[in-house]
């Protein structure tokens, strides 16, 4: 398959006042995708009998990555219904899933699919969903997922994490052997979450975590909301897991909000030892009562931790805030950390691209580059900067080529908002 591209916005430099970005450098530039790859990339370029989109100078930039969701337990796409406060923190969830996602799944398949759909049209070709193994509901969240993604297997790509919600060894011997079938249904990640608050067995979690990890081949993703020296004790025991197997699968922590509650001795140490071992995190960048629990994101970054965003819930019985849209998580994050200015402002683009952004931070011109995969968003906007403070509008995304998603919404452009 041939796209053309033409007239569209590429940014190839930084403008400086001294030592200070100032601006963005771009130019209008004719695009050529073929076999899902850029192919060529010119000022101007005329082919004959193609499908052509003219982006009428609209700002071209990579697409998006969901890596923090859950797709099937949702109540995206159905009546209002906020969260109780849980009086009993995570249990609260727990004991309120045990009833809840037998009635949910009657309507489960619609609703992960309006998701799916939600997050194309906001920009995203990849999501990572963690998926409920449970008592309750055994590996039926996992089969009927990934059935559902797999029907969407030409426009996104995706990773399922399974995942243990009610905890691991709390269960028995008989979920373990649940939990164990769920690694056989091509799922990509094994999950885990707060093995010291939920199940009391920081060690036993870990070992058969890794365990499967090695037998069925995946990566690891863990949640771990446990805070402080306790999060931060856990972080170390999973590093000391992957020190002493030589595990060279991937290993994310989602959540992490012990990093943002140790010092700044026992922090960098930390960090160091995720940085030497290849963890990452994944946030939902969590904005609460207390200002400490925001994690140290450019921090991490600089020291060798890549850190991507996800939104979570879009709306479940944990959060009613979520919604789907990364741009307005880069914006909300921006604020939180003051990064008003062109370079932090286009730069924090890479939290939600798997790294990418069009410019190095010193400037140089890095993507679109030819043979580059063209998983792409054409987006109402002069520069990343500026779509990440102005929350600019989307109107096409593209997936290896492919228009996966088109909205002929006015272009105002630069003056926008």
């Amino acid at each position: 398959m041939k796209l053309l591209i033409k007239n569209a916005r590429l940014e190839i430099g930084y403008d400086y006042l001294g030592d200070s970005v100032v601006g963005t450098k771009t130019a209008i530039k004719d695009v050529l995708i073929e076999r899902g790859i850029f192919v060529e990339i010119t000022d101007q370029l005329e082919v004959a009998d193609i499908d052509t989109i003219d982006a009428k100078g609209q700002l071209l930039l990579p697409s998006l990555r969901e890596m923090h969701v859950h797709l099937d337990k949702t109540f995206f796409g159905g009546d209002w219904s906020a969260p109780t406060m849980p009086v009993n923190g995570i249990f609260t969830r727990i004991s309120e899933e045990n009833d809840m996602l037998p009635d949910l799944f009657a309507t489960a398949e619609e609703r992960t699919r309006y998701m799916i759909e939600h997050y194309i049209a906001n920009g995203h070709t990849h999501i990572r969903t963690h998926v409920n193994v449970d008592p309750t509901m055994k590996t039926s969240h996992v089969e009927k997922t990934k059935r559902i993604l797999d029907e969407y297997q030409d426009k996104i790509t995706y990773e399922i994490v399974a995942f243990p919600q009610h905890g691991l060894l709390r269960n028995g011997e008989e979920f373990l052997s649940v939990f164990e079938e769920s690694l056989k249904m091509g799922v990509t990640h094994i999950g885990g979450v707060d093995p010291a608050t939920i199940d009391h067995n920081i060690n036993g979690v870990l070992e058969q975590t890794f365990d499967w990890a090695e037998k069925y081949g995946l990566a690891i993703d863990i949640h771990l909301h446990d805070g402080d020296t306790l999060g931060a004790f856990e972080i170390h025991r999973i590093i000391d897991q992957i020190e002493e197997r030589n595990f060279l699968g991937k290993v994310t922590i989602s959540h992490a909000f012990a990093l943002a509650g140790i010092s700044r001795v026992e922090l960098a140490d930390l960090v160091s030892r995720m940085a030497k071992n290849n963890v990452d995190v994944a946030s939902s960048i969590a904005i609460g009562a207390s200002a400490a629990i925001t994690l140290p994101i450019r921090y991490l970054y600089e020291t060798g931790v890549p850190v991507s965003l996800g939104h979570d819930s879009l709306i479940d019985h944990w959060s009613p805030f979520g919604t789907g849209d990364t741009i307005q998580k880069l914006n909300m994050t921006a604020k939180r950390f003051n990064w008003i200015d062109e370079w932090h402002l286009g730069q924090s683009l890479k939290f939600a691209t798997g790294g990418i952004t069009p410019l190095n931070e010193e400037g140089q011109q890095v993507w679109p580059k030819i043979n580059d995969a063209a998983n792409l968003i054409l987006v109402d906007a002069v520069s990343s900067a500026h779509l990440i403070a102005r929350q600019c509008p989307i109107s096409t995304v593209l997936s290896k080529g492919a228009i996966i998603y088109q909205d002929n919404f006015e272009l105002r452009g630069g003056y926008r908002g």
